[in-house]
């Protein structure tokens, strides 16, 4: 049924908004590599705790760090003193600036959804299990393989 009403919804084909997404998914690689500059590089050589030395580290080896742009850096920089003040002292003002700040970069699950961001597994197309009667695209090439040679 139709969200807060008591009919049914409309077949696929008989709905009038048929709206495809503006824009295709992002598949970002999952790997530790270190990427993007220095957080002191940034900063002018400002010197930092440890707790933000490790937060700026986890966002550079993430894997949303693939696609960021020098903006995305700067933005990390720029709530690097905002980390660190919560750090010192913990305000509901700051761990409000900070999740807004790595929900635009991407930092959840739900975050990477609406950002239509998804993250490669390493078995992405190994072993996946495919419906009944369905034959992997691999095989069914080396079959044709075969039976044309």
């Amino acid at each position: 049924m139709s969200r807060g009403t008591m009919h049914p919804s409309k077949p696929e084909g008989q709905r009038r908004r048929r709206n495809t997404p503006t824009h295709g998914e992002t598949v970002l690689p999952r790997s530790d590599e270190l990427r993007g500059p220095e957080l002191a590089e940034l900063t002018g050589g400002r010197v930092f705790g440890p707790e933000v030395l490790a937060w700026y580290d986890v966002w550079r080896r993430s894997p949303q760090a693939a696609v960021f742009e020098s903006t995305d850096w700067l933005r990390l920089a720029m709530l690097a003193p905002i980390v660190e003040a919560h750090f010192r002292r913990p305000s509901a003002a700051a761990l409000g600036e900070i999740r807004m700040n790595e929900e635009r970069l991407g930092a959840t699950f739900v975050d990477r959804m609406r950002a239509r961001l998804r993250v490669a597994d390493e078995d992405d197309d190994q072993g996946a299990e495919l419906p009944p009667g369905v034959t992997d695209i691999n095989t069914a090439r080396d079959e044709l393989r075969r039976r044309l040679a």
